[in-house]
């Protein structure tokens, strides 16, 4: 017959009568499926000093313990975090303390008068099976918290409305809400377009899940942070109709680095372009030019010189543009030194403040207490600034409602971000894409070409620069530059 190894079992029996104790470790003795190792302790605090050691993976206490009792050891052992099996015994069966010592999280409940071998195995075994499940549990709980709570993506629990039930650490950060202010919310309360509301519900309602869903959505202080969304119903088909898992991952970063590349991408082409075109339009205007001023040593009529002076008027023009598009698509060549993005901005609002006034623009500027030092070349910096200042002035209306705000501080990533927000007229969608376009402009005497130089000079200074807008209520600049 093959051998099989008894497992040991440490038990502690807490019982402050020493007769009691020797009766309880006879039965125990006489079990043969077990190797068992026996101690005892007659004290109250020798016993809770064994649990804090967690020398034993069994406890028999007795229910009078002198001036304590085993309920008090009991609570005392729950308390401390002990995950091994007590088992209460008492003198006398009573059923109010069997139930309370249940709830309070004993194993069992024995009476010492109903004692023998055959019951004290059948304890042990049982215990020891319901406790190995119980810490096999604990231990999935511990590790699945510890991922709801640890993850950097917002993890959440819903009920069937999407009322925000439980979430983690990283739903609060993201979306700027507390844990109590979001289970006053449902996600269909955070979505900013009410087309996204209705895409959602109809995935919900045809899939019962959704995957992968990309949904921007409105953060406690007004910012639009885009998530790609996950919602899934419980394995559990008798909880399906409870409540949703969710998983929100922020790719509010990565859309705006596909944005900027995109407008370097189109910047870049159009500069090319804008160069080709130059070129080929400065040959022939060369050679107007030289004609012209082998004219204007002749004999001409009064007629005649009106109409050469007309020529070269046009002529310079037709150069300066050229000259001044090139400039706007060439990068650009800077020095820089250190400065503080406060002082840069100071200067720029300085130079706006008159066209402010004259608007009636009601004018908010909030700073970081901390200076904000970084490498910049402020001339060509405030020259970027203004265009986009004045540009915010001119889109709002001069009857005193308009409102300019201006935020100057550090994000988490350790970068400086200026934050120039206006109540205007805002951009269409369609329009955003094309901002930064040399000679595109909504402007009925612009040129098209403030938007494209600021974007070439905020790009010479590593700037990242995000650009959202809602028509009819405004227009906001987020610029971040990298921290000298």
């Amino acid at each position: 017959m093959p051998h099989f190894e008894k497992p040991t079992i440490r038990i502690l029996i807490i019982d402050d009568d020493e007769d009691d104790y020797f009766i309880t470790s006879e039965y125990l003795r006489q079990i043969e499926e077990y190797q068992l190792v026996i101690n005892w302790a007659y004290k109250f605090t020798d016993a809770i000093e064994h649990v804090k050691q967690r020398k034993f993976d069994l406890y028999f206490v007795d229910y009078r313990l002198g001036a304590k009792t085993g309920l008090d050891f009991l609570k005392e052992a729950i308390r401390l975090g002990c995950e091994e099996p007590i088992v209460l015994l008492t003198g006398k069966g009573n059923k109010e303390i069997d139930i309370e010592a249940m709830q309070v999280g004993a194993t069992d409940y024995l009476v010492k008068t109903d004692l023998n071998a055959d019951k004290l195995e059948r304890c042990i075994r049982y215990a020891l099976e319901r406790t190995s499940y119980l810490k096999a549990l604990r231990a999935n709980e511990r590790k699945y918290r510890s991922i709801f709570e640890l993850s950097k993506d917002a993890v959440f629990i819903a009920d069937d409305a999407l009322y925000f039930k439980d979430v983690n650490a990283a739903t609060s950060e993201l979306l700027g809400f507390g844990p109590e202010e979001l289970q006053q919310r449902s996600v269909y309360d955070l979505i900013a377009d009410e087309e996204d509301k209705m895409r959602l519900r109809r995935v919900l309602d045809e899939e019962g899940e959704v995957n992968d869903l990309e949904l921007e959505m409105t953060t406690h202080s007004g910012e639009r942070r885009i998530f790609i969304f996950t919602l899934t119903a419980p394995v559990d088909p008798a909880e399906a109709s409870g409540y949703y898992q969710g998983l929100m991952h922020d790719i509010t970063n990565l859309r705006r680095a596909e944005k900027a590349n995109l407008m370097v991408e189109k910047l870049g082409a159009t500069g090319r372009l804008v160069r080709t075109l130059a070129h080929e339009v400065r040959n022939p205007l060369n050679n107007i030019n030289m004609s012209v001023e082998q004219l204007v040593g002749d004999q001409l009529s009064d007629e005649a010189s009106l109409f050469l002076d007309i020529i070269q008027r046009n002529s310079k023009r037709i150069g300066d543009l050229i000259t001044e598009l090139l400039d706007t698509s060439r990068p650009t060549d800077l020095v820089f030194e250190r400065s503080t993005l406060q002082s840069v901005m100071d200067e720029s609002i300085q130079e706006a403040l008159d066209r402010i006034t004259l608007q009636h623009i009601s004018l908010k500027v909030r700073y970081a207490e901390e200076a904000c030092y970084f490498n910049a070349n402020k001339e060509k910096l405030k020259i970027a600034f203004l265009n986009i200042i004045i540009n915010a002035v001119e889109a709002m209306p001069n009857d005193g409602s308009g409102a300019l705000e201006i935020v100057v501080a550090s994000d988490d990533d350790g970068r400086h971000v200026a934050t120039i927000r206006d109540n205007g007229c805002g951009i269409s969608e369609e329009n955003i894409s094309r901002l930064f376009e040399p000679y595109y402009t909504s402007k009925r005497n612009g040129m098209g070409l403030g938007l494209a130089a600021t974007l070439n000079i905020l790009q010479a200074h590593k700037a990242q620069i995000d650009v959202t807008s809602v028509v009819g209520t405004g227009t906001t600049f987020v610029i971040s530059f990298p921290a000298a």
